[in-house]
């Protein structure tokens, strides 16, 4: 992925610390702030908290980014891709997206909604993942 043009199209200045963060977003899939900022630290040992948060709120109004919230623990924050669902392992806490598209529930009309106009539709699932129900069955 080209990064400074990713960044560019999203109307924000390419620094090397957005660059750095959307590589570790790429890499890591869905990481809260305290596992980005123990990682940037390696490569930008004088940015601080408030820089990282700045950052990151300017990538996520620009649509760059999307915070994943997740009831009872931190949020995630990954790069922004197409509608799609998360599914959450409540034993090890590994967070995956799964090709469910959240908005064609809407759309189809298999959810009321009321006279809701709806504009953004997050669903996440939460269950066991196959390698913690292996571990269950040990």
């Amino acid at each position: 992925m080209k990064y400074e043009h990713l960044l560019k199209q999203h109307h924000l200045k390419a620094t090397p610390q957005r660059i750095a963060i959307i590589d570790l977003m790429e890499h890591a899939g869905h990481i809260s702030i305290d596992e980005l900022y123990r990682s940037i630290r390696k490569s930008f040992s004088s940015i601080s908290l408030a820089t990282l948060y700045k950052n990151i709120h300017s990538m996520m109004e620009a649509a760059l980014i999307r915070e994943v919230k997740i009831p009872g623990h931190k949020a995630r924050y990954e790069i922004e891709k197409g509608s799609h669902t998360h599914i959450l392992c409540k034993a090890c806490g590994d967070l995956k997206d799964i090709p469910v598209d959240p908005v064609s529930l809407v759309d189809s009309g298999g959810l009321d909604t009321g006279r809701y106009q709806v504009d953004d539709v997050s669903l996440l699932l939460c269950g066991t993942c196959p390698e913690c129900q292996e571990r269950q069955n040990d």
